[in-house]
């Protein structure tokens, strides 16, 4: 992943402190992209950079509230500042929020399910723009989700934001298909990872009883497909968003 003069892209993957984030920056480092790392957990981020110091020299960890704007402007202000670009964004900032029906959800619990999942990807997508069209080159590229898709029973508020962060993809990548900036994400179904873990027995097991492969998927195979968006063969997609499903999506 290089720029005009060799120079490497520079990619910021938010959440990257996740187990999917983990990935995708082993996935993109490997590429040769410069990285920026953030999440709400420091340390995390911190201990994943000391190990990709070697293949990805000038890693930056930087800690981050993904829903607060004032913080999300500032690491992009930052990432701007310590590496002079900014042409990959990569947001997988994610909960998966309470496992219960509507009518027995707290309002507090659904606010911030939609906030953390989908605010944060508002967020992240308006603040990057500017230091892309400025580049004339630029990747958004979001996790999405199969329960956006077709709607999880007792996990309505993680359903309704990744239906949302499908929607905001289709429409920023309508509006920035003119320019160098191409907007996309992936969907996957479970993925083994703490995220699923937070889930119920029973919701697990009946997310997996849906996947024809009969398995999870892995974090290193949403990393392959997102390090494909994050890069410029990726060139006549926009607004779309790609099932990791194991052979579960059927519409």
């Amino acid at each position: 992943m290089s720029a005009a003069g060799g120079q490497p892209r520079v990619a910021l993957i938010v959440g990257a402190g996740g187990g999917i984030g983990s990935a995708i920056a082993h996935r993109l480092a490997r590429a040769g992209a410069a990285l920026a790392l953030a999440d709400r957990d420091l340390a995390r981020v911190e201990a994943l950079a000391a190990e990709l110091k070697e293949a990805c020299p000038g890693v930056l960890a930087l800690r981050c509230d993904a829903v607060v704007e004032t913080e999300t402007d500032w690491t992009v202000g930052r990432v701007v500042g310590h590496f002079g670009r900014l042409d990959i964004l990569v947001h997988c900032v994610g909960v998966t929020g309470p496992s219960s029906p509507v009518h027995e959800t707290a309002v507090a619990a659904w606010d911030d399910t939609l906030a953390i999942n989908l605010r944060s990807a508002f967020l992240f997508s308006r603040a990057v723009v500017r230091p892309m069209l400025e580049g004339g080159y630029g990747r958004i590229v979001h996790l999405a989700s199969i329960a956006g898709k077709e709607g999880n029973a007792g996990q309505a508020a993680y359903s309704v934001a990744k239906a949302g962060v499908m929607a905001l993809v289709k429409s920023q990548g309508k509006e920035l298909a003119r320019t160098g900036i191409r907007v996309n994400a992936v969907a996957p179904a479970a993925v083994k990872t703490a995220l699923v873990e937070q889930m119920s027995p029973e919701l697990r097991a009946a997310m997996l009883a849906k996947v024809p492969m009969g398995r999870p998927g892995l974090p290193e195979e949403v990393a392959n497909m997102v390090a494909w968006l994050a890069s410029e063969e990726c060139s006549f997609t926009t607004g779309a968003t790609f099932d990791l499903s194991g052979g579960r999506a059927t519409y």
